[in-house]
């Protein structure tokens, strides 16, 4: 069972403007090749939930946020419980997803208990068991997507999407399937796409530095949204 991993105290860079603590909760269902966490998805986690909120107690009128993030936070069971808490407290919330649990988004969303989603979009299916493991959560990943696509159309979320890449792993042209999908689903916010921050040991998959940058005269271009570059 998924648990508390670690709490990082500070942090002005995972929820944009805001001062934001980041929860991390330890396991997840997928093994992407580039991860940069591999002891929180394999670890069982060593904290628990009264100490987050003694922590968060504490930080009363310093924070303005919290981010839940992994590992995959939604396999936590009682992380609905803990965001309630969240927010009653009086702190925004941002959730860090790979999207496959899309039953856990429609509880937060109904329940009001998020203000900023970030979803991860992998990759496209075909590459989905050599780069993250399986393909098994693709349909509750589209699941997720249109989901959020449609709460933050009626303005009830912020939302988000990335990829993170190496282009020896994926290329322009799975990123320009992702793009298609997200206009076809009339995305409307932003699409980053962000390098993969670590390799060799420090990975997964134990993968190779990248051989080059991708190539944004090769991608096509966004319909209704917005393209982005992070750490490029």
């Amino acid at each position: 069972m998924p648990a508390l991993y670690d709490i990082t105290p500070f942090s002005l860079l995972d929820y944009p403007d805001e001062m934001s603590c980041i929860v991390w909760f330890a396991g997840c269902n997928m093994r992407c090749v580039y991860c940069h966490n591999p002891a929180i998805v394999t670890a069982k986690g060593g904290k628990d939930e009264a100490e987050l909120f003694s922590f968060l107690e504490k930080r009363r009128g310093k924070l303005t946020a919290v981010v839940f993030s992994g590992g995959e936070a939604t396999l936590y069971a009682g992380l609905i419980d803990i965001a309630r808490r969240v927010r009653e407290m009086g702190f925004k919330t941002k959730l860090d997803t790979n999207g496959s649990r899309p039953e856990v988004l429609k509880k937060l969303l109904k329940e009001k208990l998020l203000d900023y989603v970030a979803m991860d979009y992998k990759c496209p299916p075909h590459l989905a068991p050599g780069l993250i493991g399986t393909d098994k959560l693709w349909p509750l990943f589209q699941e997720s997507l249109g989901l959020m696509i449609e709460a933050s159309a009626q303005g009830e979320v912020t939302f988000e999407v990335r990829t993170t890449v190496s282009p020896d792993l994926m290329d322009e042209a799975a990123l320009n399937d992702i793009i298609r999908d997200l206009g076809e689903k009339n995305y409307k916010g932003t699409y980053y796409i962000q390098n993969v921050f670590a390799h060799g040991e420090k990975t997964i998959g134990k993968i190779d530095a990248p051989s080059r940058k991708v190539d944004p005269a090769l991608l096509d271009q966004p319909q209704g949204f917005t393209l982005a570059f992070r750490n490029s």
